[in-house]
């Protein structure tokens, strides 16, 4: 393992002990790099973002090779950390979560995020099922060198409404308690926005709590003061970048002009992303 990848694995795990990081989460190269120059510490990617540019749909429409592939291309374009949305693994097993977290490091990820959801909403892994996936992911890091990845658990409860509304904060704190003795570093709770629970859950658990926001959402001042740790846009930046692209073609197509196109990043800037 070279020593700059573990340098940017101990930097990531740094970023979580204090304040609050946050996390526009980028898709390709282009878009890590324009985050990056942004002022982004870190780069996360985005499953739903790297699998629509592959043509695909989220939620295990790609394969781990192409996943991969993606994450490949995102940490050789920037110099920050990158930590890699792997879904839920790329298969259901301890084995298959080993091969996954083997594959993301050997690519240069120093972190990765994993679902406890057996598929889109729902249902989820029993947590002690969970619990041996997260066993097998921090094995994976130690063989292949990198002990200081970071691992950051989803659990799907409140994205997915998950049991009755009224018990789903008490199963997201049992979850947590049990997926930190397996080896998880953080906590990513998707779904949930309420400030007061988060408090709740700040408290409850030893382990940095991260979000998903939205518009909408509190603010990152506001999630800080709750105490959460890592704040997270999901697909939402690429959503709205193929947004612009949806509204510049119509306007094009349509009216023969391109107003929508103002604003833009300039050629030379973009190009001198990549001159590394």
């Amino acid at each position: 393992m070279e020593k700059a990848q573990q340098a940017k694995a101990e930097s990531l795990r740094a970023l979580h002990s204090e304040g609050v990081l946050v996390l526009p989460n980028a898709w390709d190269a282009g878009s890590a790099a324009v985050i990056a120059a942004a002022g982004a510490k870190a780069i996360a990617t985005t499953s739903g973002g790297v699998a629509w540019s592959r043509g695909r749909t989220d939620g295990h429409g790609l394969t781990r090779e192409e996943m991969i592939e993606q994450v490949r291309r995102i940490a050789a374009a920037v110099d920050v950390p990158v930590t890699a949305d792997v879904e839920g693994g790329y298969g259901p097993t301890p084995e298959d979560v080993a091969r996954t977290v083997e594959a993301a490091v050997e690519a240069g990820a120093v972190g990765v995020n994993l679902e406890d959801s057996v598929a889109p909403g729902g249902p989820l892994f029993d947590v002690q099922e969970q619990a041996a996936r997260l066993r097998a992911a921090r094995a994976a890091a130690e063989a292949a060198g990198l002990p200081e990845l970071v691992i950051n658990v989803r659990t799907d409860v409140f994205l997915f409404g998950i049991g009755e509304p009224e018990g789903r904060l008490d199963e997201v704190i049992a979850r947590a308690a049990v997926y930190a003795e397996a080896g998880a570093d953080s906590l990513f709770v998707p779904g949930l926005v309420d400030l007061d629970a988060l408090a709740v859950l700040v408290k409850a658990t030893d382990l940095p709590v991260n979000v998903m926001a939205w518009p909408g959402a509190p603010s990152v001042a506001e999630f800080e003061a709750a105490g959460v740790r890592r704040v997270s846009l999901g697909t939402a930046v690429a959503q709205s970048a193929y947004t612009v692209a949806r509204r510049a073609a119509v306007e094009a197509l349509t009216k023969g002009t391109y107003e929508e196109l103002g604003d833009s990043l300039d050629f030379g800037t973009m190009n001198s992303f990549f001159a590394r």
